[in-house]
């Protein structure tokens, strides 16, 4: 059986790369090099994470062995402890928020009092509208109101009470009141499998990339105008010239319905409803630091967070990367860095369109139509934005490793 998996990022590299075992596998993908939005580009001998600042960890036992044992070995990787900031009102506190009421505290104890209060008295019945409502229901609504609603109302660049909450899962530490009580009284910190996280000795994701393309057959520069089934050989066929029994796509959803031939209006339009934010980095010189993310709240700053790379390196260097939502320039974003004096000097600048889905109010109806239709037409469709969802790194393999087990079964 040949199978022709569209996209070479992470999860289309993962997926090959395991049925390559028993099947004919063939990877397109449209830019000259692969790794999609976990790629790193090379300024000056610095990794640049043009999107986000990916790292690897998992919970899953599969996904670290499919990796370490298959992929790149452990004793290539240098393991990394998270330790990440938020600056909150004028100071700066630990991450996550819910468990540095005490450091709140010693800058403003009315509102850790009322933060604590407030979450006590949260009512979380399992039943929620929207993601503003998630908040509230799991944090109380001063948590809500100080960080989570404006954070998010940033990063999203939409209102929470405009968006599903259903991204969440494995991306917050969510504290039940046992455990946040526990974080009053001790230095508890979260424990989630990214509070400690592996990044390669080379000091560039490059080096798992590049690994997990190794020996794949990859064809690059090539951009898939149209798909159709040919109901004749029983096998689709991309761009009129090549044939494949089964399709993989994990190229965004939008783009790709809008190349399969006949499929049905109410789908199309459904693709056109999705929703994705882009991002502008810089890339900075900076003073030192052993922190490796900074989050801010603060709506009247520009960026949202940083990503503070070279903490990720051994040895650290000083180089940072600011995030904002949308298109915006280098004149603009230099100027906001100039505000904040650990941020020395911009190397580079990058704008991108597709960095994270938006889990909006037509979410739910346009992503399950979608796939319904994909389904039942045998097309298979995985990773962030094959699926629609925010997934990590860990997860798009996680999810390749399930769906090629579901193909190999289903032919064997």
């Amino acid at each position: 059986m040949k199978i022709g998996v569209l996209g070479a990022g992470i999860s289309g590299l993962s997926i090959a790369k395991i049925l390559k075992k028993t099947f004919d596998v063939e990877v397109l993908e449209k830019n000259p090099v692969c790794g999609g939005i976990a790629r790193t580009t090379d300024v000056d001998g610095v990794a640049y994470h043009t999107i986000g600042g990916h790292c690897f960890n998992s919970k899953y036992e599969d996904v670290l062995s499919f990796v370490f044992d298959e992929v790149l070995p452990k004793s290539e990787w240098n393991k990394v402890i998270r330790k990440s900031k938020i600056k909150f009102q004028n100071y700066e506190i630990d991450y996550p928020i819910e468990f540095s009421i005490k450091q709140i505290y010693e800058h403003d104890k009315e509102l850790a009092q009322r933060l604590t209060i407030d979450f006590f008295k949260a009512d979380d019945n399992g039943k929620y509208e929207n993601l503003d409502e998630w908040f509230r229901k799991k944090f109380g609504n001063s948590f809500a109101e100080e960080y989570f609603i404006p954070y998010n109302s940033k990063i999203w660049n939409n209102d929470p009470k405009k968006m599903s909450y259903l991204w969440v899962e494995d991306k917050l530490p969510i504290p039940n009141k046992d455990s946040f009580f526990e974080g009053l009284i001790s230095n508890m910190r979260d424990k989630m499998s990214h509070s400690e996280f592996y990044y390669p000795k080379t000091n560039n994701q490059n080096t798992f990339i590049e690994a997990l393309a190794k020996d794949t057959a990859i064809k690059y520069n090539y951009k898939v105008e149209s798909i159709k089934y040919d109901n004749s050989s029983k096998k689709w066929i991309i761009n009129d010239t090549d044939h494949y029994d089964l399709i993989i796509n994990t190229t965004p959803l939008d783009q790709f319905i809008g190349t399969l031939a006949n499929a049905p209006e109410n789908i199309q339009s459904a693709a056109k409803k999705l929703k994705k934010n882009g991002v502008s980095n810089i890339l900075w010189k900076t003073k030192e630091t052993d922190k490796t993310w900074t989050y801010i709240p603060n709506q009247k700053y520009l960026f949202h967070r940083y990503i503070h790379i070279g903490s990720f390196w051994n040895p650290k260097q000083n180089y940072s990367i600011s995030e904002v939502i949308g298109q915006h320039s280098v004149e603009e974003m230099t100027k906001v860095g100039q505000q904040d004096d650990f941020l020395i000097e911009p190397i580079a600048h990058s704008v991108s369109d597709y960095a994270y889905v938006v889990f909006d109010e037509n979410y739910d109806v346009t992503t399950r139509a979608i796939k319904e239709y994909l389904e039942e037409a045998g097309l298979h469709t995985l990773g962030r934005f094959g699926e629609w969802q925010y997934y990590n790194m860990d997860v798009c393999i996680k999810k390749a490793i399930d769906l090629s087990k579901k193909i190999i079964e289903k032919q064997f």
